[in-house]
């Protein structure tokens, strides 16, 4: 039973997930927009959400519960810089979701997934 079990599996152990969503929201941040399949960039999305609202605060708190999602100190300097800067007077809503077509190789739904501008 599924009960209580939200968002999606992507046909992986927990485990796996969530280094899949770590290992986007790093590239997310460093290059600013990356493009996947749909069903990735709706769960990256939460995902990386979440960080950025840390950094906003800026604290030594919320760069140590960001660290452990955002283990390269370049790419947490990034965030906690930038990033967050960048958003300090948006409540929500960071990122943007865009479709791009269908992969040529299994037909799989693609996605641009892109931090928007502060």
């Amino acid at each position: 039973m599924r009960h209580r079990k939200a968002g999606r599996q992507l046909r992986r152990t927990s485990e796996q997930k969530l280094a899949l969503m770590r290992s986007l929201a790093k590239s997310l941040i460093e290059k600013g927009a990356i493009e996947t399949t749909e069903a990735k960039a709706k769960e990256l999305r939460p995902f990386v959400e979440k960080l950025i609202t840390k950094a906003k605060t800026g604290t030594l708190h919320a760069r140590r519960l960001a660290g452990r999602h955002i283990q390269q100190r370049e790419t947490a300097d990034k965030l906690f810089q930038e990033v967050g800067v960048k958003f300090a007077q948006r409540n929500g809503g960071y990122t943007r979701i865009l479709k791009v077509g269908h992969r040529k190789g299994d037909g799989a739904e693609m996605a641009r997934i892109e931090l928007i501008e502060g």
